[in-house]
């Protein structure tokens, strides 16, 4: 399987951990997932997106996937019921679902725009992490891992909304690593870089309208910002999300871990 070529490695660092990803089925998330089963979990994602679901079946029909919307209360907990009801309880738990919001001057923010980004970057991962911090407390271990971005660590213009979401999983994740410390629950937030795939694509197309520039200025933009002068695969977020996952992570909480190339500034 393709997804799978150059991870055989990590075969069984997991061991049959039971793994919960969000927006799992496509992106970063599906990355995330596909790391985790080579390495040897279980795999149980959601995401709203029923062509990536169908195609996730089809790669992984021993995992559960399921449709669910991470900004509905109703939705995600029905797929968080069913996990516990099949599994018991989880792991590892990934609030990994994201959207990028829309791009402009704050004063052009439509208010619905601003709650929608919100929705689904924070509330949807303080749903998920409201659910595994009662899990992984109780079973006295785990891991919760969020999926911030670097907009957690920089300003970012004419993204207000994306950024205040981000910067608000970041504290979540800092919060949670306090509260749960103590029950042996680890809790980290990946901050990808530019993740170079169709969802930057379509970023980088509302950043061009906003910024009346072409999307290759926008590009270029990206990586001036960047000491590595690169963008990062959504493998490469994978990668760091299973060496937190492993065994080799666990002394690591607390910790936004930024996988860009060293971002140096959102705004060059």
């Amino acid at each position: 399987m393709a997804a799978d070529a150059g991870r055989s490695s990590n075969t069984a660092v997991l061991n049959g951990a039971r793994a919960v990803v969000t927006a799992g089925a496509a992106g970063i998330g599906r990355a995330i997932a596909d790391a985790f089963a080579v390495a040897g979990a279980r795999i149980a994602v959601c995401d709203v997106d029923e062509a990536a679901l169908t195609a996730f079946r089809e790669a992984r029909p021993d995992a559960i996937a399921v449709e669910a919307d991470v900004s509905q209360e109703a939705s995600l907990g029905a797929f968080l019921d069913r996990i516990e009801a099949d599994w018991g309880g989880a792991d590892i738990v990934v609030a990994n679902a994201g959207i990028g919001g829309p791009a402009g001057a704050v004063e052009t923010i439509a208010f619905d725009d601003w709650k929608a980004c919100l929705a689904v970057n924070l509330d949807g991962a303080f749903l998920t992490c409201r659910w595994a911090a009662r899990v992984l407390k109780a079973q006295q271990s785990g891991l919760l891992l969020l999926t911030a971005s670097t907009a957690g660590l920089f300003g970012y213009p004419k993204r207000s909304p994306y950024a205040a979401a981000k910067w608000g999983v970041v504290g979540l994740m800092k919060t949670l690593a306090m509260e749960l410390g103590p029950h042996g629950v680890r809790v980290n937030a990946l901050c990808p870089g530019a993740v170079d795939g169709p969802r930057m694509d379509r970023v980088v197309a509302r950043e061009a309208q906003a910024h009346d520039v072409d999307e290759a200025a926008i590009r270029r933009r990206y990586v001036d910002g960047v000491s590595m002068k690169t963008w990062v695969t959504a493998e490469e977020v994978a990668d760091a999300a299973l060496f937190l996952a492993s065994p080799a992570g666990a002394k690591i909480s607390g910790q936004a871990l930024a996988i860009d190339g060293n971002t140096q500034t959102l705004a060059p």
